[in-house]
């Protein structure tokens, strides 16, 4: 029997950019216990700016100082035992109290960046930057959502319907389970100014144009982590 939801949050003008990629890109920056997922045999890398809203525990309010703050993640797709999920690159918030919490023991990629979302009328701004010190990594972009809640397409509920995800801190494989309704997703304009994301891939992974959409609202519950596997050295 699976235990109770532990944390609860609410994702608000979420963006979904994906690019195809090659597998073999991916490999030796993914565990090994865990199998690339593929649609007609690409791998997929989703870059995922959005707001973290109403942050909280099973049986409390949400937190006063870290209940809302901005993120933006690097993922890939993945599988373990015949299961679907998420593995994530790296994880970037503007909350420090989010970041340490989360990446406590190494648990999550987490990463602490300086982050800013305009809006005038329909049109949004999203702009990270890391904050550690000669990385160079951020990330800017413009985006117009289109009215009207799309009919999803195979592919578009492959990239999105994701209901877990996969962590390897040292040695032992962890799933997170997440629930949620199925995704709301309109069709969105973008303009990527700066995508200097995910520098271990390589040149030019992005250069193409992603498919990308918005979603406005999602309330999710996080699970406990379960150990799926120990191996004797890291990955």
């Amino acid at each position: 029997m699976k235990k109770p939801w532990i944390m609860a949050q609410t994702w608000r003008d979420l963006v979904f950019l994906h690019w195809p990629i090659s597998p073999e890109a991916l490999r030796p920056y993914v565990p090994a216990e865990l199998e690339i997922d593929l649609f007609e045999g690409r791998a997929w890398i989703g870059v995922v700016p959005f707001i973290a809203d109403h942050t909280r525990l099973r049986f409390s309010l949400p937190f006063p100082i870290a209940g809302t703050y901005r993120e933006l993640n690097v993922r890939t797709y993945v599988k373990y035992n015949a299961r679907s999920g998420v593995y994530f690159f790296s994880l970037d918030a503007d909350s420090l109290l989010a970041v340490k919490a989360a990446s406590a023991g190494g648990f999550l990629p987490y990463r602490y960046a300086h982050m800013k979302v305009v809006k005038k009328d329909r049109r949004y701004v999203f702009m990270s930057r890391l904050a550690a010190s000669g990385t160079g990594e951020g990330f800017r972009m413009g985006f117009t959502p289109s009215a009207g809640i799309l009919k999803a397409s195979k592919l578009e509920q492959w990239l999105t319907e994701r209901y877990c995800l996969w962590t390897k801190p040292k040695t032992v494989l962890y799933r997170v389970d997440i629930a949620h309704t199925p995704w709301q997703l309109q069709n969105v304009h973008i303009e990527i100014a700066e995508n200097s994301l995910a520098q271990f891939l390589p040149v030019g992974w992005h250069a193409k144009e992603p498919l990308a959409h918005f979603s406005a609202v999602q309330k999710t519950r996080f699970y406990p982590p379960v150990p799926e596997s120990k191996t004797k050295a890291d990955h």
